[in-house]
């Protein structure tokens, strides 16, 4: 397998789709349709199931709130309502344009967590899967499958985009100035001071993915600093 000069590697949930949107409408869904009581209900066993499994299922808590409440049929309508989700109207701005880019400047591919269906169709239905060609990859922690990676995608450099510096921080230790880490400050785990400050300073930090799109490979190649 060639090697390539550069990968990029592209997080999904708050670097391209606002998934905190996602959330907050599913809330507003459950609690319209359910209660306020049954939606916390909900959220408590997505919150075991996340505890368990390590990545988020909002599929699998459906299931597991329907066997603590058998009779309760108006959450069917919760999981229809999560498969037929409009995606593509909660990616940020600039996301697809930020694909692009980083397909001009070498190859380009969705490195993300999550279940074996829930995720996958989030990536398809919203334009992504098309705009990135299909190359796609999921883990259930894509931190500790960077063999994986690399072996499926060898490279010289790679440049990593991810809301979250625990992810950051994780990869730069493994891969050292082999990656220039890219944070965009979006979504809950980017706005939280007190995790950001857990960690050393990812390479770059951009307000939004749409500042990407400002990148030369050069400056990206360049600003790789060693594991701290």
């Amino acid at each position: 397998m060639a090697t390539h000069p550069v990968v990029f590697l592209l997080d999904i949930d708050n670097t391209l789709v606002n998934n905190d949107a996602i959330v907050a409408d599913l809330m507003k869904h459950l609690e319209r349709d359910v209660g306020v009581e049954q939606q916390k209900r909900y959220w408590e066993f997505f919150e075991q199931l996340r505890g368990e499994l390590g990545y988020a299922d909002y599929l699998g808590a459906l299931q597991r709130y329907r066997v603590a409440y058998p009779r309760d049929f108006k959450i069917l309508d919760a999981s229809m309502y999560l498969v037929d989700y409009p995606f593509a109207n909660r990616l940020f701005p600039d996301s697809l344009d930020a694909i692009e880019h980083a397909r001009k400047m070498g190859k380009a591919i969705i490195l993300s967590d999550g279940d074996v269906v829930f995720q996958p169709h989030k990536i398809y239905r919203s334009g992504i899967y098309e705009a990135i060609d299909g190359e796609v990859l999921i883990y259930i922690h894509k931190e500790t499958e960077l063999d994986d990676v690399a072996q499926r995608y060898p490279a010289d450099h790679y440049v990593l985009v991810d809301d979250k510096v625990r992810i950051l921080a994780d990869v730069k230790r493994q891969w050292g100035t082999r990656v220039t880490t890219v944070f965009p400050r979006q979504g809950h785990y980017a706005n939280d001071p007190k995790e950001v400050a857990k960690y050393p300073a990812p390479d770059f930090t951009i307000e939004r993915i749409g500042e990407f799109l400002k990148f030369d490979l050069d400056t990206l190649l360049k600003g790789a600093r060693p594991a701290r």
